[in-house]
């Protein structure tokens, strides 16, 4: 099935969209931080070439696997829930580094990605989310 012919079915919780919009959201901004290490690399603002790479392979990286997990949501299997949660974990540690900081961008973008860490994580749990993604994938 299609993602937004999944996304707009019928039986699809409210929570279970709120929750792909939020992963999407970070989707987002890990696709735009790559696009701005890219930059800096090709403008010569980096003073590694190697961790520069590694950086934007890695985010696209942890983009795609996010993609791909809240496919796996909206068609109802459990696969998609380990991933997304593992990123919620890391990203809240991630953001509370940031705004412990206390430099320029770096405290709103990390309560920024704190709040959407938190609320991703909370709607993960939600019953009717868990409901709808408890399906294994296989015949049974």
């Amino acid at each position: 099935m299609p993602v937004l012919k999944a996304f707009f079915a019928r039986g699809v919780p409210v929570f279970l969209r709120a929750l792909v919009i939020g992963v999407l959201i970070e989707v987002i901004g890990l696709v735009a931080f790559a696009v701005v290490l890219l930059g800096e690399l090709l403008t010569g603002g980096s003073s590694s070439l190697g961790v520069s790479l590694f950086l934007i392979f890695f985010l696209l990286g942890v983009a795609w696997v996010l993609v791909v997990s809240c496919r796996a949501l909206l068609a109802g299997r459990r696969s998609g829930r380990g991933p997304v949660v593992t990123w919620q974990l890391f990203q809240i540690v991630g953001s509370v580094a940031a705004t412990g900081s206390g430099t320029g961008a770096s405290v709103p973008g990390g309560w920024a990605a704190l709040t959407i860490a938190v609320v991703v994580g909370g709607l993960l749990m939600t019953p009717s989310v868990v409901a709808a993604t408890s399906a294994t994938g296989s015949e049974d």
